[in-house]
């Protein structure tokens, strides 16, 4: 073995690096240099305190290996690489490779960057693409967050890592994110993530198969197969933005929230709800399907729906031609107001209520029902109460008026009702053989209805009747009819079908190819954000020339 005093072969490597290459590896600085060609042919064996660069990068070390031909260092003990101030990697073993860029580390691997450290065992750097990646366990602290992953990259110039296979990222506040593919911004501290993917901190819980979130706001934005839950509730939607700060979360197109407590169902294609408020806006064909304790269902629509209130003490309001469906009844209203607490229904603006073969209307229409198991109790029509029955013989139609009704229900059917103050009626007679006697015309103070089936089988006046039963034929068609007489039959809900009106049936027929169109761009990443590209200097020339260079690689194989 030769020895050949540094200070000749720094002179040496200095000439051979600056007449040659300006791009070869040019060692500073070592304390001792050997040659041995028996060990190692081609090599220069440098030890004590080493410094080199290359092409702006420094590296240090306790020993290296220096191939001057291959422009390959070998680096040993207390690695250091330093590429200007955007990236620091530690390690008890390197090699780096001039011609080409390529840097690998291995043994106690740090890599340190202004806002981020990774610690791994086995690390890989390509200058020239500026591009990080490790196949070993890897955890990553970012600002009070830790990633970690089996697997990963880091691109140096947008300051992005991208994790694949087990990744975990714990926020500075508690929030969890897991998924096999994420991306993460470090300084905005953004992530995206793809695939089989979940959110979770101590009050709630997202699942999404595709989505953006925020990890220093904690907010978030999820396009693909995405809910949330929020305590005993279930949102999901085509697309899902969600706030813990404001503890609000909206979801847009084939809304549905789920109910576990109250066993309700709320569906539309756009809904916002305020978890510490127990707030729930629907709209875009909302409807609201609930269950009472002897199952009778019950459906609530309108163009929009506001719900409020806890457990128990539940708000419903529908306005804007709110409409009403029971197993045993239906209505409509310009708007409807129902209060779990009280059991009250209010059905506001010209309100109209079927029940069996019966139609009822008046100023206000008022349903009580049991507040526990929701089962029906009473109703009150208040002001100009009309009730309409068609004759099930004959054309005409029976009909009860008075300025007030009250009825009562019997296994949620309306079983007898009492019409009071200025009360008229016309009522078809008719005996056993269903043969019309006459037609019942008069007033009175009072008139009580009985019920069978939803249809009305007796009808007795009381306080002061007057009345007069005619024949059929001697009673003139313009008598026929009380004053406000108003037979709504073709507005009428018989299945939860007839519940929207044609025009939203038509809207949403309309809207079905722009959604599947969206949710088929969802298959792919969600874009990055406009707010991540904002807060990454550097990303928009980034982006622009990944996608012109995507481009570029798909017109040379048009043209192929």
């Amino acid at each position: 073995m030769r020895t050949i005093p540094y200070y000749l072969l720094f002179i040496l490597f200095a000439l051979l690096s600056f007449s040659q290459n300006k791009k070869k590896i040019i060692i500073h600085h070592a304390d001792y240099s050997d040659i041995n060609h028996e060990l190692l042919p081609d090599a220069v064996i440098l030890t004590g305190e080493i410094s080199a660069e290359h092409d702006g990068m420094t590296m240090t070390c306790n020993k290296a290996y220096f191939f001057e031909k291959e422009n390959y260092l070998k680096l040993f003990g207390n690695v250091q690489i330093v590429q200007g101030d955007t990236l620091t990697l530690n390690s008890k073993y390197a090699e780096y490779n001039g011609t080409n860029g390529f840097a690998y580390a291995q043994g106690d691997v740090v890599m340190t960057s202004p806002d981020s450290s990774l610690e791994t065992d086995t690390l890989k750097f390509d200058r020239f693409k500026n591009l990080v990646f490790y196949d070993t366990h890897a955890i990553i602290h970012n600002k009070g967050n830790v990633l970690e992953s089996q697997k990963g990259r880091y691109y140096t110039a947008e300051k992005k890592f991208q994790f694949f296979t087990a990744v975990k990222v714990t926020s500075e506040k508690g929030t969890v994110i897991k998924s096999n593919h994420l991306d993460f911004y470090e300084v905005p501290q953004h992530s995206y993530i793809f695939g089989p993917s979940t959110i979770t901190n101590k009050e709630d819980y997202i699942y999404t198969e595709n989505g953006f979130y925020d990890v220093k706001k904690d907010l978030g934005k999820m396009v693909k197969n995405s809910y949330i839950w929020y305590d005993k509730r279930k949102i999901e939607g085509d697309s899902i933005y969600y706030s813990k700060a404001k503890d609000f979360a909206s979801a847009t197109n084939n809304v549905r929230i789920t109910d576990t407590i109250n066993k309700s169902k709320i569906t539309g294609h756009y809904a916002e709800m305020y978890k510490a408020k127990d707030s729930t806006f629907v709209t875009k064909k909302a409807l609201v399907s609930m269950k009472s304790q002897e199952g009778d269902s019950v459906y609530m629509h309108a163009p929009r729906i506001l719900l409020t209130g806890k457990d128990k003490e539940r708000v419903i309001r529908a306005y804007h031609d709110a409409r009403i469906l029971r197993d045993s009844m239906s209505g409509k209203a310009d708007s409807i107001h129902w209060s779990e607490k009280a059991g009250l229904t209010q059905m506001i603006g010209k309100p109209v209520l079927w029940n069996g073969d019966s139609q009822l209307t008046g100023r206000f229409i008022h349903l009580i029902s049991d507040s526990t198991t929701q089962k029906m109790d009473s109703l009150k029509v208040l002001e100009d109460a009309f009730i309409i029955q068609k004759d099930t013989i004959g054309d005409g139609f029976d009909q009860m008026k008075g300025v007030n009704l009250y009825g009562k229900f019997k296994e949620n059917k309306l079983h007898e009702l009492d019409l009071v103050k200025n009360a008229e009626i016309i009522y078809h007679m008719y005996n056993d053989k269903n043969e019309l006697v006459g037609i019942d015309k008069g007033i009175c103070s009072h008139i009580n209805v009985l019920f069978e089936d939803g249809k009305i089988t007796t009808a007795t006046k009381y306080v002061s009747p007057e009345s007069e039963l005619l024949p059929d034929a001697l009673l003139p068609k313009n008598a026929r009819q009380l004053r406000g007489f108003s037979y709504r039959i073709e507005e009428r809900i018989n299945t939860l079908a007839d519940i929207f009106t044609n025009e939203e049936l038509e809207k949403e027929k309309n809207g079905e190819q722009a959604r599947d169109k969206m949710k088929e761009g969802h298959s792919k990443p969600i874009n990055v954000q406009p707010e991540t590209i904002k807060a990454t200097p550097g990303l928009s020339k980034q982006l622009k020339e990944k996608k012109k260079q995507t481009q570029n690689n798909t017109s040379n194989k048009g043209k192929k």
